[in-house]
């Protein structure tokens, strides 16, 4: 820990009394920018302010730098071997060019010289062999956290020389190169690897190669980055690879979103995150900036535990996936920077196809499935079927503020034809105890994740490889096991296409996964003076080439 941080004033009574001249007056001196450069010149200069509605409980990388929250401070301290944008190219960053052999079991990725970690230490060979065997195995007796999706199907990885390493995978793993842009693979310096986890969860003692060091913080209020002056490896996909442009990002805990917009439109603070998206077209309208950027991953939507009566029966199942509107819902909960599902994963993954056609609102097609199923109207519009009703407990997602107006949408939509549909909210502790996938009294897990490469979903659907088995399937269907293996298994981009647009369209067609919107779970509200920010493959927003204008 290190000193306080008490520049910020954030009380409500100081956000009502200030008048627009203090708080324009007040944005400039803090911003400290300085002499002006030609209209062409990114100007350098200046201390933003980024208001967060969690800091996590954990700074130990592996288990933070996949959180929501604290991913946004490990993108500006560590770095990447590879960079992913928002349309999930993958360009070099660290490691300047790979090869991998004809069955993808065998890369080699070639490193940038002089890369230097904060402590001092190259970013060598050796060191991103400490980092891959940490990414895959953890060390769980002392509490440090594999990265969930880094490919279980590693064997090892060893140091040619100085500036090649070769990764080795006991079957073909064509999503090895695209997971290295994955939030979770942040790159630490091994004296960092080496330390035991309570020295690892100090922030201050954790050494990345980044753009930005941490300057101050304290636990549970804020996170101060100051540039690296002599960072000079920035991934050339965002144009720029010198040092930051900003002197300074401070990460503010504001657990009030309404508090959190308020500070960014009296000029106390620069970005909002994880605004109501019920403000967003007034605040676009008053010139702010609002940035709604899709992740890579599996839109929102539930993963159908099959082994539940009456979700073992796919014509109920598909009867939930045609009864669902979810024009209704984007209408009502969202605004138009939110996009209609067309697959269960981003229209924006390399790889997802359109399976519109199978999410289209029919609920004449939905009475009729439960009909055939022997689900019959009884008094008050409620379906039953040899004495029990048709019910669904909906557990709304404590991790996505829309979550539970969602859930009551849905559960008026279901309830016109013959559901009778209950809704449980918990905070993000009691959902971690009490709702799992495949759980024995769960019919229906919300997700909402992000992945880098789509070859890794069949993985996750099922049990193969440790997998977490998302509609307790077990090892029931052939077809989706077969479809699983082949994807695994293929050398090329273009081998795989077809198998995961087969695999796309029968998940659907099973009612397997329920897709409700494509998910945008970051959300930006930002001050129209500060320009220039990008966004990756997993939404988060870098501010590393980012500038503050007049």
């Amino acid at each position: 820990m290190t000193k306080p941080f008490s520049s910020l004033s954030l009380s409500r009574r100081h956000l009502l009394i200030a008048t627009s001249a203090l708080a324009t007056g007040a944005l400039v001196t803090a911003a400290g920018l300085g002499p002006a450069l030609s209209a062409d010149s990114p100007r350098n200069g200046g201390d933003i302010t980024f208001l967060i509605d969690s800091l996590g409980d954990t700074w130990i990388p592996n288990n933070s730098a996949i959180s929501s929250f604290q991913g946004h401070i490990w993108g500006h301290v560590t770095d990447k071997l590879v960079y992913v944008d928002a349309d999930g190219k993958v360009s070099p960053w660290i490691a300047e060019r790979w090869e991998q052999n004809d069955s993808a079991t065998e890369f080699t990725l070639h490193l940038k010289s002089g890369v230097t970690f904060s402590d001092g230490t190259p970013l060598d060979a050796a060191a991103v062999v400490a980092n891959l065997d940490i990414w895959y195995g953890g060390r769980k007796k002392e509490g440090i956290n594999p990265i969930g999706l880094f490919p279980k199907t590693y064997d090892r990885a060893e140091a040619v020389d100085a500036s090649t390493v070769k990764a080795v995978f006991k079957k073909p793993t064509l999503g090895f190169i695209p997971t290295l842009g994955y939030h979770g693979s942040i790159l630490i310096s091994p004296k960092t690897i080496a330390q035991p986890a309570p020295q690892q969860a100090d922030l201050s003692k954790t050494s990345g190669s980044g753009p930005y060091l941490v300057s101050s913080w304290k636990e549970g209020d804020f996170v101060k980055l100051v540039k690296r002056k002599d960072y000079n490896w920035g991934p050339p996909a965002v144009g720029h690879t010198g040092p930051a442009y900003l002197d300074s990002i401070t990460y503010k805990l504001v657990s009030e979103p309404s508090l959190r917009v308020a500070s960014v439109q009296s000029g106390q603070a620069d970005v909002a995150y994880n605004a109501s998206p019920q403000e967003l077209q007034s605040l676009k309208a008053d010139g702010f900036t609002i940035a709604t950027p899709r992740y890579l991953g599996f839109v929102n939507g539930w993963a159908v535990n099959t082994k539940l009566t009456p979700y073992d029966d796919v014509k109920v199942r598909q009867a939930l996936q045609a009864g669902i509107n979810r024009q209704e819902i984007i209408d009502t909960v969202y605004t138009p920077d939110w996009k209609l599902a067309t697959s269960f994963i981003q229209s924006n993954v390399p790889g997802a196809t359109d399976h519109s056609d199978l999410l289209a609102y029919n609920p004449d097609k939905a009475e009729k499935l439960l009909d055939e199923a022997g689900w019959i109207k009884g008094s008050g519009g409620i379906r039953a079927k040899d004495g029990k009703q048709l019910s669904l407990t909906i557990y709304s997602n404590p991790y996505l503020a829309t979550s539970k107006s969602i859930d009551e949408l849905i559960a008026q939509q279901l309830g016109k034809i013959g559901w009778k549909v209950d809704i449980r909210a918990y905070d993000v502790v009691t959902f971690g105890q009490k709702v799992a996938f495949g759980g024995p009294a769960v019919a229906a897990y919300e997700v909402t994740r992000s992945f880098i490469d789509a070859g890794t979903v069949a993985g996750i659907l099922t049990n193969a490889n440790n997998g977490e088995n998302w509609f307790a399937l077990d090892e029931r269907d052939q077809r989706i096991n077969e479809l699983r293996d082949k994807i695994a298994s293929a050398g090329s981009a273009e081998i795989r296409a077809p198998l995961l647009d087969e695999l796309q369209k029968y998940v659907l067609e099973q009612g397997y996964f329920i897709p409700r919107t494509q998910i945008v779970q970051r959300i930006y509200v930002q001050s129209p003076k500060l320009k220039g920010e990008t966004y990756n493959g997993v939404a988060y927003a870098s501010y590393y080439t980012a500038t503050i204008t007049d």
